[in-house]
């Protein structure tokens, strides 16, 4: 750990939508921007939403050497302070696990004072999907679109460019788009034998829903919907006690320690909540199963979100962890053919060279969950044993040696996976049918 203190140096709303949030490690200092275009930017909700878009983003920059001591520079309501200390400790624990660090010591230095709320008020009935373009997000949006006809999709892109696996879904979607790009200090894209930085994953979609928020409203939205399932919370490894989960700012801890502090900042006129909390992922891959409409235009590779457009890829990969947790999870209910032609002829399971990334998923390795968004052992097995019963997966060498190796899978198991979870925290105007019985 360096021993320069990392410092958040104060942020902008100009009224023009333009937010700057401005940090300081040492000699070095960073600027990082969003742009919002046109909206109520002058309001107090706003500027009350941009500062915990600044709170949050200031981890990007915190880890570029990642020091004991973190000082604030606007007062913290206390559960704030709590979310914030989450955030660097479990938000960057995959981070630390990776560069052997003990972020335990990190202290948060700021004045904490307890604060009314700003008071936000929205025309009723407005949601505003985060939108990314993958399964999870386009169960989402045709679970609610068509009960609520004033929602809006939120799509965050980076300067450089939109990234086209988003775009080429959005039209499907018919809905309208609310729109953020974001500008990363250029110090981070760097070559890091340059600058020196510690490179590891930041908890990116706690500030991405940050600046949901701040979107929220400026353009007039009631709810923030996130499309969390409830596998998100399943940590990757325990590290001396301590949870290291690649997806903690889409766990349950983090989005009910951020809908707290967001209800603290704004009151109860902005709900933020995710849609897919009570159900696994085979009950989500079953519902995008049945949107035929989408299923060759989506792509959730990771290749194909790089910053730099020159370095993503126009297709699906067919080898990357979630290519093949993609594949695995739709392959109980979607044709052989149908997958085969989703990855454009390079569908994971037909590749036995892959076999090992699989046993990973299903829990026949010593190896730990992929650093990735897939989903927990149990609903990876649930959709191994399912698929290989298919008639058109008998031949698959991949599902029949995971299959043959895999406990008996009880139709109570399957069951469950099909099922809401309770408690939750959907309202009931947003639930879907399943969740109101």
């Amino acid at each position: 750990m360096s021993e320069a203190a990392f410092s958040y140096q104060g942020y902008e709303l100009d009224p023009s939508g333009l937010l700057t949030c401005r940090y300081a490690l040492g000699d070095r200092r960073f600027v990082e921007q969003a742009d919002l275009g046109p909206g109520a930017w002058t309001s107090a909700p706003a500027r009350e939403a941009a500062r915990l878009v600044y709170l949050l983003a200031g981890v990007s920059y915190y880890k570029t050497a990642a020091p004991p001591a973190v000082r604030v520079d606007v007062p913290l309501r206390p559960a704030e302070l709590a979310m914030l200390e989450a955030f660097y400790q479990r938000g960057l624990a995959e981070f630390a696990y990776h560069n052997r660090l003990d972020l335990a010591l990190v202290r948060i230095e700021a004045a904490v004072e307890n604060r009314a709320p700003a008071d936000f008020v929205a025309p009723p009935d407005r949601p505003l999907v985060l939108f990314g373009g993958g399964k999870d997000s386009i169960v989402t949006v045709e679970e609610i679109k068509d009960r609520h006809p004033n929602a809006a999709l939120f799509v965050v892109s980076p300067h450089t460019a939109p990234f086209e696996a988003i775009e080429r879904v959005v039209p499907i979607t018919a809905l309208p788009v609310v729109r953020a790009t974001r500008h990363l200090d250029p110090q981070l894209l760097e070559p890091p034998r340059h600058t020196g930085f510690l490179q590891g994953h930041v908890p990116v979609t706690g500030i991405i829903a940050a600046l949901a928020v701040l979107a929220a409203t400026g353009a007039g939205h009631d709810a923030v919907v996130l499309s969390n399932e409830r596998s998100a919370s399943d940590p990757n490894l325990v590290v001396d006690g301590a949870a290291v989960n690649h997806q903690y700012s889409k766990s349950e801890d983090f989005e009910a320690a951020f809908a707290e502090v967001v209800s603290g900042a704004l009151g109860p006129g902005l709900r933020v909540f995710s849609l897919l909390r009570p159900y696994a992922e085979l009950w989500v891959a079953e519902r995008f199963a049945r949107l035929d409409r989408y299923h060759r235009a989506f792509r959730s590779c990771n290749r194909a979100f790089p910053i730099d457009p020159a370095k993503r890829l126009d297709r699906w990969c067919g080898e990357c962890d979630k290519c093949c947790f993609v594949d695995l999870v739709l392959a109980p209910f979607l044709p052989r053919s149908e997958l085969e032609a989703i990855f454009d002829g390079r569908e994971p399971l037909a590749s036995p060279e892959l076999l090992g990334r699989f046993e990973v998923f299903v829990g026949l390795s010593p190896d730990p969950k992929p650093f990735e968004c897939v989903g927990e052992i149990g609903e990876s097995r649930a959709a191994a044993v399912l698929a290989a019963r298919r008639t058109d997966r008998t031949s698959s060498p991949i599902l029949s040696n995971l299959a043959g190796r895999l406990p008996p899978l009880l139709p109570e198991t399957v069951a469950g996976l099909l099922a809401p979870h309770r408690p939750h925290r959907v309202p009931d105007e947003f639930a879907p049918e399943d969740l109101l019985v």
